[in-house]
């Protein structure tokens, strides 16, 4: 049962995608691992572009009636030329998050290179380098403690003296001044709208510490220890002060104390959660990236898929930590100064996928960062609400930023129009609460959710079915063939939306209850009059109003099985028909072409997994770590997001454990391949954690604790129990 918790290579990255990502929540490193010159490529959470400005559209509120009219009367086209024109952000982009440059560390010596390491410890949070020149075995180790909140570098040699380097910090855009301070720092500064500094101090065991040129040399050392800090006025008035302020604490070459105190600051989270699958044991033994080629190449290697788990939970707490900013496109490990899509938020589904694993894998404190960014926005939504739509509540679109912007992202139709944003993120609230069962938490943020359904009171229109939808609206990022001929992403009332509201109301209600809130009784009467998910002629989930033929059949979003997950409103047990119709709905978008891009795919392993289709989830999981999964385990698009890693992460979870509408699932969709292993750990909604063995695919223990009192159905297989657990009490279960 020996299990491996490294990420390791026999070779440096050859490219960004190879590299190896360390961080605190608020630091990042990407670490190159190459012997002559290391680069550290570095970013700082809040190291965005720009300032915030209003973008909201003036002309939106008058205009909103005849875009309406032109919807319901099947004028797709002058609709949406009208909406680009009124609707559109001014201007139509938010801030982007960027980069904030590297640090090389150019090692003086000369020869042939021998016995060469990298690896990326996920136990530990420490990445090492290891390799020979000469006889000299040099060790380059690269942590980014919590406590201490700065970057910290050790290189060591097993020779006295025979650490000599030169060290640098660069950003090639953006950039106002370089300078030395003293012989041991050197600092640069710039930004566009934020203003950023990073500094960087070298200290030695032996030799010499100097900054000739605006470079760190040390000479002749038998350990040199580095330390960055990068900070900006997004939380520091005065970045440089702010910077030296961190850096002269007490670091020096401690370096091992405070790198064991990372650890075990680190670990307090990560071995809250032990996931062991039986495997092949020479596989344990074989590089990262060559455990990569094996599986795509057919190969077998369930080791593989724990450490890919593990790798997203690792990511998660690198990633993601109370008083910070939550997780974005690529959580905060950018490269770029104008990245993909801005490296924004993008929330019709790739910020909410960032979050699905944080309940299940016991890591609710990572998922506060979420609810902080949603109370940034909520003044701006509450101002979007009003100036653009006449509305009360709060409201945002496809996109916000370090900001909160609210405003429209873009001008692409099929996604910038769409008013659901805000309510989707909102949802993670009442998630969070189901799975902590924190009566403080859910009061503190309950006017969020409270506030997103308040718009819909006010936006919702009534067709002539007699039903309350959203007009205009989009089933994020799809296009459909009117029976006009018109190609079009507009319409009035697409079934994600409803399934939203209705998860979005329904939550609003329930804990109105809970918290004796009043004024909810209306929300009652629109979850009556929201439109039911219906099932077309062809048997699959429909998507739009209508029966629209599809431009791409196979497109990455699967926008209408919102009510199969994240929410559990089609489930096979209780609406067996439209998880049928569901199974429908992705044997078709697979069959043509669907899962490309990687987040989709680990979107689909979750479908599976609540349709309880074990070996169909198993085998996308397969794909993702085959297709969408790059050498260094990150999430490819392409480019790289860091959503696929936590949808795949979720999709694990999902296919050993589920426990939606009162029912708690036991190895649901547990495949034939896992033949042998165990869960200890996980959560479950209603604050349980459930510790489980199985063994030739059958459960061999199941031990429930919960943390609040709870009743609920226990289904493993076809076996039911009625389960009253008491907070504190642990259950054997007997199954």
């Amino acid at each position: 049962m020996d299990k491996q918790y490294k990420l390791w290579y026999t070779h440096p990255a050859n490219d960004w995608n190879e590299a190896l990502p360390l961080g605190n929540g608020r630091l990042g490193v990407m670490a190159y691992g190459r012997p002559e010159r290391e680069l550290l490529q570095i970013n700082e959470e809040t190291l965005w572009s720009g300032l915030h400005i209003d973008r909201n559209n003036p002309f939106t509120l008058e205009n909103l009636p005849k875009i309406r009219e032109l919807v319901l009367e099947g004028k797709i086209q002058e609709a949406q030329r009208l909406m680009v024109r009124t609707m559109t952000g001014m201007p139509c982009n938010e801030r982007v998050y960027q980069t904030a440059g590297q640090v090389f560390i150019d090692m003086e010596h000369a020869g042939d290179i021998s016995g060469y390491r990298r690896e990326l410890d996920l136990q530990k949070a420490v990445y090492t380098v290891v390799y020979q020149v000469n006889g000299i075995q040099y060790t380059r180790e690269v942590c980014i403690p919590k406590q201490e909140d700065v970057i910290a570098v050790r290189i060591t040699a097993d020779q006295p003296g025979a650490v000599t380097l030169r060290a640098g910090i660069e950003r090639f855009e953006f950039c106002d001044r370089l300078w030395s301070e003293g012989d041991d720092t050197i600092a640069l500064n710039g930004g566009t709208g934020l203003r950023f500094c990073t500094m960087l101090r070298g200290f030695s065991k032996g030799g010499r510490v100097s900054n000739p040129g605006g470079t760190l040399c040390i000479d002749g050392a038998d350990e040199a220890v580095l330390y960055l800090d990068i900070q900006t006025n997004f939380r520091q008035a005065d970045p440089e002060a702010a910077c030296r302020c961190s850096l002269a604490r007490r670091l020096g070459t401690e370096f091992t104390e405070i790198c064991q105190n990372h650890t075990a600051e680190y670990r307090q989270y990560f071995d809250r959660v032990d996931l062991w699958l039986a495997g092949d044991p020479a596989a344990e033994q074989l590089p990262t990236d060559q455990r990569l080629q094996n599986l795509a190449q057919g190969g077998s290697d369930h080791g593989l898929m724990t450490l890919y788990y593990d790798f997203g939970r690792y990511l998660m707490i690198s990633g993601s930590r109370p008083g910070g900013l939550p997780l974005n496109l690529q959580g905060i490990w950018n490269q770029d100064i104008t990245p993909a899509w801005g490296s924004k938020y993008t929330i019709n589904i790739n910020t909410e996928m960032n979050y699905w694993p944080a309940g299940a894998a016991n890591l609710p404190e990572m998922e506060m960062p979420l609810f902080d960014l949603l109370e940034r926005m909520y003044p701006n939504g509450r101002h979007t609400a009003d100036f653009m739509y006449g509305c009360r509540g709060f409201v945002a679109h496809h996109n916000t930023d370090i900001w909160g912007d609210t405003a429209p992202q873009d001008e692409y139709i099929p996604a910038t129009y769409w008013v659901l944003g805000a309510a989707w993120l909102c949802l993670h609230i009442w998630e969070h609460y189901q799975f902590t069962r924190d009566l403080d938490f859910l009061r503190r943020y309950y006017y969020l959710m409270r506030e997103s359904a308040r718009f819909f009171e006010d936006f919702l229109i009534e067709d002539s079915r007699g039903r309350m939808i959203i007009c205009p609206s989009v089933s994020p990022e799809n296009s459909y063939i009117h029976p006009s001929g018109e190609r079009g992403a507009i319409c009035a009332g697409c079934t994600m939306d409803s399934q939203i509201l209705r998860e979005l109301f329904q939550a609003v209600l329930q804990a109105a209850e809970l918290l004796g809130e009043q004024d909810t009784d209306i929300l009652w009467q629109l979850c009556a009059k929201l439109p039911e998910t219906e099932i077309a002629s062809n048997g699959t989930v429909r998507e739009w109003p209508e029966e629209y033929e599809e431009v791409e059949i196979g497109h990455r979003h699967i926008s209408h099985l919102f009510g199969l997950y994240p929410a559990a409103q089609i489930t096979p047990r209780q609406t067996p028909e439209l998880a049928l119709a569901a199974r429908k709905t992705l044997e078709r978008r697979l069959s043509h072409g669907g899962g490309h891009t990687g987040w989709s795919r680990a979107w689909i392993i979750n479908f599976w997994a609540r349709l309880l289709d074990a070996e169909t989830a198993y085998e996308n999981l397969r794909l993702l770590l085959q297709k969408s999964t790059l050498p260094n385990l990150f999430d490819n698009h392409p480019p790289f997001q860091i959503d696929g890693n936590f949808g795949g992460a979720a999709g694990i979870m999902e296919m050993l454990l589920q426990s939606q509408n009162g029912e708690l699932l036991i190895l649901p969709a547990l495949p034939a391949a896992w033949r042998d292993g165990h869960a200890y750990g996980l959560k479950a909604r209603g604050n349980i954690t459930v510790d489980m063995e199985w063994k030739d695919g059958k459960l061999t223990k199941l031990t429930l604790t919960p943390g609040s009192n709870v009743d609920i159905r226990l289904i493993y297989g076809e076996v039911v129990k009625e389960l009253a657990l008491v907070a504190g009490v642990v259950t054997h279960a007997k199954i």
